[in-house]
């Protein structure tokens, strides 16, 4: 039983595809010379990896074993080679980053470009998830580092504040209840939202503090960004919630009135979440390091 790293990373990648077609591509691999390398692999060890149907492939027992162990390799090789870059010019590092919407529109641009220009040899593979299936995936060791709402269960992870991320409520200036200080969900549950798309983990935050009051909210429309949520509102079509990060960097925000909502399920944290900081290749530790500094006011 001989496998190399391109092996690893081949049956790593058609693990996370499905299917040997994607596993093959991710690897920049021809078909037929991953499902060579497959069958090479399940002959070497005379046990089947994979199970094939038409509408893919998943691991048997001894692949996910196969998977799980590369998974750990790849990652140990990833760590000597960020360690060695410091020593070649030419080695690069790279980092597999997850992030919740409201990390990913609102707090990691900046701070991850402030270390991207700092670190020119490192390259990001950052990939937008709900916060619940960030955390299955960093457990599963299909990535480095996850930034997830603190609402999610982040068991067996190490985790560290990244950022506030309170939720307020958005409301035309013009809106009866504009200028309160606070506000509670109850306050405007007859209201008409403006929302977020179906399935979006806030709105099913949300939702599930509605249905706790023994109601549902009613939206006229769903937009695609926190951004189109607050316009729709400055356009008096309803109102919304959005993380106050959000609110304050809207161009409508002359227009609008952004209050705190008087629950504390909208007083919320951002989490920077590992399996093990210190097993972390040495250009993903920068980079948790540098992501838990306090952004400057």
């Amino acid at each position: 039983m001989r496998f190399d790293l391109t092996d690893l990373r081949l049956f790593e990648n058609i693990v996370e595809a499905g299917s040997i077609t994607g596993g093959a591509a991710q690897t920049h691999m021809t078909l037929a010379s991953a499902s060579q390398r497959v069958l090479g692999m399940e002959a070497g060890l005379g046990t089947p990896l994979l199970l094939r149907s038409r509408l893919g492939v998943r691991p048997t027992e001894a692949g996910r074993t196969l998977a799980h162990h590369a998974r750990l390799v790849l990652q140990q090789m990833e760590r000597l080679r960020g360690e060695l870059g410091e020593y070649g010019a030419g080695l690069q590092g790279h980092v597999r980053m997850l992030c919740n919407t409201s990390a990913m529109t609102e707090h990691l641009p900046e701070a991850l470009g402030a270390f991207l220009v700092q670190h020119p040899r490192v390259s990001v593979d950052l990939e937008e998830q709900a916060s619940s299936d960030i955390v299955d995936a960093l457990r599963a060791g299909l990535g480095d580092i996850g930034i997830v709402s603190d609402v999610v269960d982040v068991e067996g992870l190490q985790h560290f504040v990244f950022r506030p991320d309170d939720l307020v409520l958005v409301l035309p200036r013009g809106h009866a209840l504009a200028r309160r200080r606070r506000i509670a969900l109850a306050e405007v549950i007859d209201c008409s939202f403006v929302g977020l798309p179906e399935g979006s983990p806030l709105q099913e935050h949300v939702a599930l503090h509605a249905r706790r009051l023994g109601r549902r909210l009613s939206y006229r429309v769903r937009v695609r960004s926190f951004e189109a949520v607050c316009r729709m509102v400055e356009q008096g079509i309803g109102v919304g919630i959005v993380p106050k990060a959000a609110a304050d960097r809207s161009p409508s925000l002359s227009r609008i009135r952004a209050v705190p909502i008087a629950e504390a399920w909208a007083a919320r944290q951002l989490l920077a979440c590992v399996r093990d900081a210190d097993a972390l290749p040495l250009h993903a530790r920068r980079m948790l390091n540098h992501l838990l500094v306090p952004a400057a006011s």
